[in-house]
């Protein structure tokens, strides 16, 4: 059984940072793309960032890139997102779960389980 486990979320203010981390049980993690999706208030959730299974690849959302940073640690079976410059758009709950796509193909959500998420909010 998935269990994914998201935290780090927080009230921000513009142009802030935050460090989110996610653990995962059930799965394969160390073979297995790790991905961050993230669900805005009234909005479908969105793919943001996407990491190999070795860590050696990343991919991010056009949105995201340049200020997001996704890594893992395979013996911790943990994945985290570096946030920095978050505005009021990053406002969103956030979910991590393994992921499926490619640098041609959408990335997408391997598991329909789903964690509780983590609320990110970013306002003065």
């Amino acid at each position: 059984q998935v269990r994914l486990v998201e935290s780090g979320g927080g009230l921000v203010q513009p142009g802030g940072s935050l460090r989110l981390s996610c653990v995962a049980s059930g799965l394969t993690f160390n073979d297995t793309a790790m991905g961050w999706f993230r669900q805005a208030p009234g909005k479908d959730r969105e793919f943001v960032a996407a990491v190999s299974w070795n860590g050696g690849a990343t991919f991010y959302a056009d949105s995201v890139k340049g200020r997001f940073t996704i890594s893992r640690d395979n013996a911790k079976n943990m994945v985290y997102l570096q946030m920095s410059d978050l505005g009021p758009e990053d406002t969103a709950v956030y979910y991590c779960n393994a992921a499926s796509g490619s640098s041609k193909m959408p990335w997408g959500p391997e598991y329909n389980t789903w964690g509780q998420g983590t609320q990110v909010t970013v306002s003065s």
